[in-house]
């Protein structure tokens, strides 16, 4: 249902990493997780310069390392915990919705989100909703690449909307948070909530 994973990550040993390929699989993981090199060299009791080599492939973890790195970064995928995000986000009383934080596809939304909305939810779930951003929204979403967004680093941002005149789905001026939110499948997600809203002049 959520943002689903392409990892070409085929298990090769007992722990599930495709051994063949570790580098760049060990490399994605860490970056699925949104997590820095020196975060899983500190959890690893490592340096930073052991998780490179790791992730270069210039050195290779011991055994007992490469099941460490199995339990920290290789998560099985919980269907329920997806399904009560979902119901969290559909019952709230705020104006939120939650999309995949790199497609921008809608994965759930609550009512007072969807009220102004001309569209029926199951029409624009799995859309991405990138098509209504507004020039303001767009330039903030182009300065996450340079903030450690992506990475973990932030993990929430207050953006200012401005406005699309959208008849379909109408964004107002005002402020919403987005927070990033860690998927079952070790994906990104983004809960955006509307913090202030005023009406656009004509």
């Amino acid at each position: 249902m959520f943002c689903k994973s392409r990892l070409a990550l085929k298990p090769r040993n007992r722990m599930g990493l495709d051994m063949r390929n570790f580098a760049p699989a060990l490399r994605r993981l860490r970056q699925l997780r949104g997590m820095k090199q020196s975060h899983l060299a500190e959890l690893m009791r490592v340096n930073q310069a052991t998780v490179s080599r790791w992730e270069r492939g210039v050195l290779k973890p011991s055994p007992a390392q490469v099941a460490a790195l199995q339990r920290l970064l290789v998560t099985v995928a919980d269907p329920a915990q997806d399904a009560a995000l979902k119901r969290l986000v559909e019952s709230s009383t705020l104006k939120v919705h939650l999309i995949c934080d790199r497609t921008h596809r809608l994965l759930a939304a609550s009512l007072p989100r969807r009220a102004k909305w001309r569209l029926d939810l199951s029409d624009l779930l799995g859309r991405t909703l990138l098509v209504y951003a507004t020039p303001e929204i767009l330039s903030a979403e182009a300065a996450l690449d340079d903030s450690g967004w992506h990475e973990g680093e932030v993990s929430s941002v207050t953006v200012s909307t401005g406005a699309n005149s959208n008849p379909v789905l109408p964004i107002l001026p005002g402020e919403m948070l987005w927070e990033r939110i860690m998927l079952s499948d070790g994906r990104a997600g983004r809960l955006v909530t509307t913090l202030t809203e005023r009406q656009a002049r004509p």
